[in-house]
């Protein structure tokens, strides 16, 4: 990879965990940007979906069922949109989950970017038997 390339990898995960800022969940905030041609096309935090109230998690601290990923949240908007997230780069702070796993495969996306690796990589291994590429960030500086 390029010493430009990495340069924008880590410009973008830093707005990326910019993004993730903006999420009401207290467990976990994860931040999603979907770019394609050095432009964003999309962005994503986890959160409940609209309409809903902000809480993420129930009185016991669990994760509540119908909260949605931040790469799901950045996939759906572009389905809205004119946008095409075919070849685009997703740039996530933490590793998809196996069913994020197949909504970025199926979206057309072909390069995963992420920061912090999450519990379960088997998301990673499908990705990577679908042919994305998959690159860990280090650092953001």
């Amino acid at each position: 990879m390029s010493k430009k390339q990495e340069r924008y990898d880590q410009a973008y995960m830093r707005m990326a965990k910019e993004w993730s800022k903006l999420s009401h969940c207290k467990r976990k905030q994860v931040g999603a940007l979907i770019v394609k041609d050095r432009m964003i096309i999309s962005d994503g935090f986890n959160g409940t979906p609209s309409g809903f109230d902000n809480d993420c998690e129930d009185a016991a601290g669990n994760t509540k069922w119908h909260v949605l990923h931040a790469e799901a949240n950045a996939i759906l908007k572009v389905a809205n949109s004119t946008q095409s997230c075919k070849d685009a780069t997703l740039y996530l702070t933490m590793s998809p989950c196996k069913e994020c796993s197949k909504l970025i495969h199926q979206s057309g996306i072909k390069r995963v970017v992420f920061f912090e690796a999450y519990k379960d990589t088997s998301g990673l291994e499908f990705l990577e038997k679908a042919g994305v590429e998959i690159h860990k960030l280090n650092s953001t500086e």
